[in-house]
């Protein structure tokens, strides 16, 4: 029996498919840098070896994963190429994998991660399901119907996927270090929507996805009425928000779902869609209500009289989705935003763009640039950010105490890099604080 080898089992993707092999019967094992990773929880829950990085790991008889993130030149990549083993870089792999099932490729610049998730959990109500996260959750099934999965535009990797279905949330210009316009991105999807091949789910009120030809239908979804599946009546409760949908102007039923803000609307209106037209009945899929989130995504914890959020936001139009999203649920309070901007492209190109979603908030503070490994950093600084924000402050991991200062508020950890270290020194500097008050 093969081992799957997997170089790099901590990214998100791969321990999701490392997760998916090992549920679905197969030998699994892995390797990685040392540094602890929020995904390695879920790898060591199931007893799947992680080892670190070296050559001796790359024995005879491995057919071997390699995650995106490394090169050719990594050493263990190299070892399997000089030994001749079965080599698959981490999509090439998913793109076979997912052909034994009805596949369900969940696409699009934001919101692919809360609709996967949301979708994974409607379905997996009712169906043997497999499923793959891009938090770095994955679940396989032997008897699995449907195979629900993430499917990234980065560096057009998603062309390697024929899915039966394709969700596709939004296109919006983002990846500056790959993408040069938004025309570029546009031609990503359109290549992605012609190896759909039974139908595609897109959302009709976004004006790039209008413009999507395939050769498969196209349901369209959104608030504006000229879509096939039409959110109305939206009213916001203690515990999220209800809705009515109308399919082809016709009432269809009532949904509810745990969670605040248009855009989260959207992607329980797709995972509707998607289940209406497998022919899932609308108690089933009602299954929305329960669902209880997936990682890094508006990730609350209460501490006095604060609320402290993690999310995974690192775009402008997530940040302002993010922010609204807080406001909705906690009209009373005030919300301060910390921000982490992730890559030195990124914030260069939309630099005007986070100032401005960023000034929704009332409080601003900023964490220097999480750089990524491919880029040079440039002459920007996060100082280039702050000028454009009135009152907004540097915030560095030695004086998060400051944050104290924002009684009664949501506070927003933001950022798609190690943000979440921000988070822990102000939760350590809290329960410092309150021991001390004790012993005092």
């Amino acid at each position: 029996m093969t081992t799957y080898h997997f170089i790099g089992i901590k990214g998100t993707g791969m321990s999701a498919l490392a997760q998916i092999l090992h549920d679905s019967g197969e030998k699994v094992q892995g390797s990685d840098v040392e540094k602890r990773f929020f995904t390695q929880e879920a790898l060591e829950k199931k007893n799947i070896p992680i080892l670190p990085f070296a050559e001796s790991n790359i024995k005879e008889g491995l057919t071997i994963i390699a995650g995106n993130a490394f090169s050719d030149e990594h050493q263990e990549i190299k070892e399997a190429k000089r030994q001749g083993l079965s080599f698959y870089r981490y999509h090439e792999f998913l793109g076979e994998w997912l052909k034994q099932f009805t596949s369900i490729a969940v696409t699009g610049a934001h919101g692919k991660t809360s609709t996967t998730g949301l979708l994974a959990h409607v379905l997996n109500e009712t169906y043997p399901i497999s499923y793959l996260i891009g938090d770095g959750t994955g679940k396989g099934h032997v008897d699995s119907r449907y195979f629900a999965f993430e499917a990234c535009e980065y560096r057009r990797h998603f062309l390697r996927y024929e899915p039966d279905y394709a969700i596709m949330t939004n296109i919006d210009f983002d990846h500056p270090d790959y993408y040069t316009s938004i025309d570029d991105v546009f031609k990503a999807f359109q290549s992605m929507a012609e190896k759909v091949k039974k139908g595609i789910i897109a959302c009709g009120d976004d004006e790039q996805l209008q413009k999507i030809q395939a050769k498969v239908p196209v349901v369209y979804y959104g608030f504006a009425e000229t879509n096939d599946f039409q959110a109305q009546n939206v009213r916001e409760t203690d515990n999220g928000t209800e809705f009515d949908v109308f399919v082809r102007n016709t009432f269809y039923d009532t949904f509810q779902i745990p969670m605040y803000g248009d855009h989260n609307i959207l992607n329980a209106l797709s995972v509707i869609a998607i289940c209406h037209y497998e022919d899932m009945k609308a108690d089933d899929i009602k299954a929305l209500s329960t669902f209880q989130g997936v990682k890094r995504r508006f990730t609350e914890k209460k501490i006095g009289d604060q609320i402290l959020i993690d999310d995974y936001a690192h775009h402008p139009k997530e940040i302002t989705a993010t922010i609204d999203s807080a406001r909705k649920k906690y009209p009373g309070k005030s919300i301060t935003a910390i921000f982490q901007p992730h890559t030195f492209s990124r914030t260069k190109t939309f630099l005007q763009e986070f100032a401005d979603s960023l000034s929704n908030a009332d409080n601003v503070y900023l964490c220097d640039i999480f750089g990524s490994a491919r880029e040079d950093s440039g002459k920007l600084t996060i100082h280039d950010l702050q000028e454009r924000i009135e009152g907004s402050a540097i915030l560095e991991l030695s004086s998060t105490e400051l944050l104290r200062e924002n009684e009664d508020s949501v506070l927003i950890f933001m950022g798609a890099g190690d943000i979440q270290k921000f988070q822990q020194a102000y939760e350590e500097q809290l329960s410092l604080s309150e021991n001390n008050r004790l012993n005092a």
